[in-house]
């Protein structure tokens, strides 16, 4: 008999992991914890292998569960947008800033498949830094921001939590003092509240390595030179640190988006700015 993967059971594990915890995935569900655990059993039976490491200060996924993302998350976008955008026919251009850590992790696939809908639109995805996307904002090549930080004028839109989570390169002692840490060079919107969390913690630290890329500190943790803080979409599968408990929890990091005023009531903007909202 053919199995099939139920959408209430992805919901359920995709949830699970961009919130961190369990608890506050049961929560943003409305459902009970011993509920929502149940679902997840029922995944990991569903697909054979453990999907969840679970610890007191959250969940991370395992080498499974970060095979299975990608493909819950699309899944899901795709029934979503199904429901959504079939009979429609949307033409014209839409730009979209986003944050380089947004930009790695699955948002430009559903953005993609959202193209592939609708033929007659072009869909352009730029991370750029702060200055270039506030240009290309007031030019109006870009008319949606989705960024830690959007530095463009006036309140966003809608905001969003979502938590970090600890990177270790293979070797590294996260008992070390100094602690060695990777971090994203200035300005990075949570650059200052990691190090800060630190030393709340009375962990003293020393700065291994800083990049302004995504690229550059994936490289670095993957050479062994530190911890990161990372979003949990862009942790590999040997990055996932095991001994977090030996580190201070992480602060969650909001998002803003922010939408060009001109654009109020163009169908084709508001279908990418509801695929942001449910993929993020």
């Amino acid at each position: 008999m053919a199995r099939d993967l139920e959408i209430t059971l992805l919901r359920s594990f995709v949830t699970a992991l961009r919130s961190g915890s369990i608890s506050r995935a049961a929560t943003a569900l409305g459902h009970s914890q011993p509920s929502l655990s149940q679902q997840l059993r029922k995944l990991e039976s569903a697909v054979g292998s453990p999907l969840l490491h679970r610890s007191p200060s959250g969940v991370s996924p395992t080498r499974a569960g970060e095979e299975l993302l990608p493909y819950a998350e699309r899944i899901l976008a795709l029934s979503a947008q199904a429901l959504t955008e079939t009979g429609r026919a949307l033409t014209g251009h839409c730009g979209i800033g986003l944050l380089e850590d947004l930009a790695a992790s699955r948002l430009p696939q559903a953005l993609a498949d959202l193209a592939r809908l609708h033929p007659g639109a072009t869909l352009e995805v730029l991370s750029l830094s702060s200055t270039a996307t506030r240009e290309a904002y007031d030019a109006g090549r870009v008319q949606l921001v989705l960024d830690a930080v959007p530095d463009i004028p006036g309140p966003p839109r809608w905001t969003v939590r979502r938590p970090l989570a600890w990177a270790a390169g293979q070797g590294v002692d996260v008992t070390a003092d100094p602690l060695p840490v990777v971090l994203f060079s200035n300005p990075c919107s949570w650059r200052t509240s990691v190090l800060e969390t630190l030393e709340r913690a009375d962990r003293r630290w020393r700065v291994a390595f800083e990049s302004n890329s995504l690229a550059g500190v994936l490289a670095a943790v993957r050479a062994g030179l530190g911890v990161a803080a990372l979003m949990p979409a862009n942790l590999e599968p040997a990055m996932a640190c095991h001994d977090a408990d030996a580190l201070p929890a992480l602060p969650d990091v909001e998002f803003g988006l922010v939408r060009h005023p001109r654009t109020e009531g163009d169908p084709l903007i508001d279908a990418v700015e509801t695929a942001l909202r449910r993929m993020i």
